[in-house]
């Protein structure tokens, strides 16, 4: 799909006439089918080498990962695998199918290209994603595939991650939902090395954790920090940073949910910098929070991230979202040329 036809007159038009989950869910219905996903994505092109990063011992032909909760249900990943991203992350998944919470639960702001959301994990449950996993296993070329899982007990995640583990390339725990009753008990140091040292058991592919950001105003950040130590002593492989911010809305049923767009990028890029400094080389760092355009991608990776994520900015930009970042990073590293030997994603 052209990226002005989907700016111009597929989004707005959708946007007007739906709620913004109908909306989001119709395009994604639509686009479940094969030959509208590769209409969509367009002639598959390899990635410029300069791209290419080792990320969890993994190596991806490019940093542009697609952050989780655009395909909840794992149903979407051969498709998605089409549309130039380095990595998916899918999910998040729960042991117990979840209806999430009550509707409204999402609200679009296009002039600040943001989003809220106060969706609650909505969810076929375990049995449901490991099923869709394992239909993907073979379809989705050389795009590793990670699944996001999330509980609020130790339990439940292991049992996630011992079920999921051996259908995908890597596995992400997810503590942050602001939308999600029972994961700030995760908040505290403590508690979090217990999850992990359970999740740890008998794990032999790469584990990643996503973090809750800092608060919008000064204060709060240590508590942030002390988790990202938290993961570094349990021995995690990989961090990503950050969930959406917490925030009231009346819009909301709930009255409350997460931002995530352009108005959360400053604090995502404060939050990388200084995870990048508390947990050293050895662990990889997913930027996530407001990233739109190569410059930004690129802006965190020189903030100290691996990789950068994307999901609102794929719901503003469409399909072609991966692409055009990739093809913008290329411009910017070529206007900014100095004859440095800095590898163009991440640290190499």
């Amino acid at each position: 799909m052209a990226p002005e036809l989907y700016k111009h007159i597929a989004r707005p038009i959708l946007a007007a006439i739906l709620p913004a989950e109908t909306a989001q869910r119709l395009a994604l219905y639509t686009l479940r089918a094969g030959p509208l996903w590769k209409a969509a994505a367009g002639q598959p092109r390899p990635d410029d080498p300069r791209l290419a990063v080792e990320w969890c011992g993994i190596r991806l032909r490019n940093p542009v990962g697609l952050a989780a909760g655009l395909d909840k249900d794992c149903r979407l990943l051969p498709s998605l695998a089409r549309l130039g991203f380095g990595y998916l992350v899918a999910g998040t998944v729960t042991l117990l199918p979840r209806a999430g919470n009550r509707k409204p639960r999402v609200f679009l702001d296009r002039s600040g290209e943001s989003l809220v959301n106060a969706l609650g994990f909505p969810g076929r449950g375990l049995a449901a994603a490991a099923r869709e996993l394992a239909r993907a296993r073979g379809k989705t070329g050389d795009t590793p595939i990670v699944v996001s899982i999330a509980g609020t007990s130790a339990e439940d995640v292991s049992r996630c991650h011992r079920t999921l583990e051996p259908l995908v390339d890597a596995v992400e725990v997810n503590i942050s939902s602001p939308n999600t009753a029972g994961l700030r008990i995760f908040h505290e140091a403590s508690v979090l090395s217990d999850l992990l040292g359970a999740v740890n058991e008998g794990r032999s592919k790469p584990l990643l954790v996503k973090l809750p950001p800092y608060p919008e105003a000064d204060g709060g950040e240590e508590a942030v920090l002390s988790l990202a130590r938290a993961c570094r002593a349990a021995g995690v492989d990989g961090l990503t940073v950050a969930n959406s911010r917490p925030v009231e809305d009346d819009r909301l049923a709930v009255g409350k949910g997460g931002l995530s767009g352009r108005p959360i990028y400053s604090r995502m890029l404060d939050l990388a910098r200084d995870v990048r400094r508390e947990v050293g080389p050895g662990i990889a760092v997913n930027a996530c929070g407001g990233i739109f355009t190569g410059r930004h991608a690129r802006e965190a990776l020189d903030a100290g991230a691996d990789t950068a994520q994307i999901y609102t900015g794929m719901v503003y930009r469409g399909p072609s979202a991966a692409r055009r970042i990739k093809a913008e990073m290329l411009e910017t590293a070529a206007a900014a040329a100095t004859g440095s030997s800095r590898p163009l994603a991440g640290r190499g």
